[in-house]
């Protein structure tokens, strides 16, 4: 216990510059606290006690703002930065080293039954108000952007920005032009544009044919005299 407890230290001090020290994170760090909760709740969940780990976990609610089911199997070194309004459901996994910030929802659509949450690689970094919804994984060493919603799985070493989330990023590549989360592609807008174009395409062979209309009717016209 008191090695993770150590560990648990050692790694926002290395990845929270606001970190000061060692008591100020044991003692007023959310994040920690949660994850140390959720560690007592999911003993009680594996040996039977599950009424037990909710209390723990509902008391985690109150005093951190962070919701862990004790049922979600969490890896080494998670860092919940700031924490509140961060819900991880049951059947969710998460790999080691992950970093995930304040208001994220790893959550189901509510259609599935079993594996209903979505399972996280290592390394992965989830920005502020992310949704990731559904049985899908993320690939190791992925970022999700803030405000992101994620629905389908995505793939190692990648970003995913926007909603719904498409991948920006591969491999250390850019599949588009430019990483800008405000002006990324709108698919609903796309589509509407798509809509236009064929309209006025349309348009333009409705014109072409009335007009080829016109000139046959006029040398028809013009033979008959």
């Amino acid at each position: 216990m008191f090695d993770q407890i150590k560990e648990d230290i050692k790694m926002v001090k290395m990845r929270d510059p606001a970190a000061r020290s060692a008591l100020e994170i044991l003692l007023l760090y959310p994040g920690v606290k949660a994850v140390r909760m959720h560690r007592r709740a999911q003993f009680f969940h594996r040996h039977g006690l599950k009424w037990i780990a909710r209390w723990i976990s509902q008391r985690c609610v109150r005093k951190t703002g962070i919701e862990i089911h004790p049922a979600a199997t969490i890896g080494k070194r998670l860092f919940i930065d700031h924490g509140v309004g961060v819900v991880i459901g049951e059947t969710a996994q998460i790999g080691d080293d992950v970093t995930i910030y304040q208001g994220v929802t790893l959550g189901g659509t509510g259609k599935e039954t079993g594996k209903r949450h979505p399972t996280i690689g290592n390394n992965v970094m989830i920005g502020a108000g992310a949704k990731v919804l559904g049985p899908f994984k993320v690939g190791d060493n992925s970022r999700i952007a803030a405000g992101a919603v994620v629905l389908d799985e995505v793939p190692p070493n990648a970003t995913a920005v926007g909603v719904p989330a498409t991948v920006v990023r591969l491999n250390g590549r850019r599949i588009y032009d430019a990483l800008d989360q405000i002006h990324m592609p709108d698919p609903v807008t796309q589509r509407i544009c798509e809509l236009e174009y064929h309209i006025r395409c349309l348009e333009k062979l409705e014109e072409t044919q009335d007009a080829a209309e016109q000139q046959d009717s006029s040398k028809h016209e013009k033979t008959t005299d």
